[in-house]
């Protein structure tokens, strides 16, 4: 059993041993320079116009949780797709149950013009 898992815990060392080279080595090759564009609030080169604390329509926050329920449906999906047969009925249920309740949530959500951008 442990055998099993010592690829895995290979494969996450290696991973954190490279993220970590990578910072230090960018911080290594590349000194920080500050210049005033760079200590700029949107550091792209052109003069922000206004305050940087302006309010965003809630219909943005709205779609942006839309797509994070959606993408998380289908994190749910993809691998019951793939052991759908070895699950049997009990588990296509309760997929089939999970899907209702979100296509009834996008249903409410595209009535209330949710998904309408203005």
């Amino acid at each position: 059993m442990s055998g099993d898992y010592l690829s895995l815990l290979l494969l996450f060392g290696v991973s954190i041993v490279n993220a970590i080279g990578m910072v230090v080595a960018s911080h290594i090759l590349n000194p920080r320079r500050d210049t005033p564009q760079k200590l700029m609030p949107y550091e792209s080169g052109m003069i922000p116009l206004g305050t940087t604390r302006a309010r965003f329509s809630v219909k943005f926050y709205m779609v942006a949780i839309s797509f994070i329920v959606f993408d998380l449906e289908t994190i749910f999906l993809i691998p019951w797709a793939v052991q759908m047969r070895e699950l049997g009925w009990s588990a296509f249920l309760a997929m089939t149950m999970f899907v209702i309740v979100l296509a009834v949530g996008l249903l409410y959500e595209w009535k209330k013009g949710g998904l309408e951008w203005d």
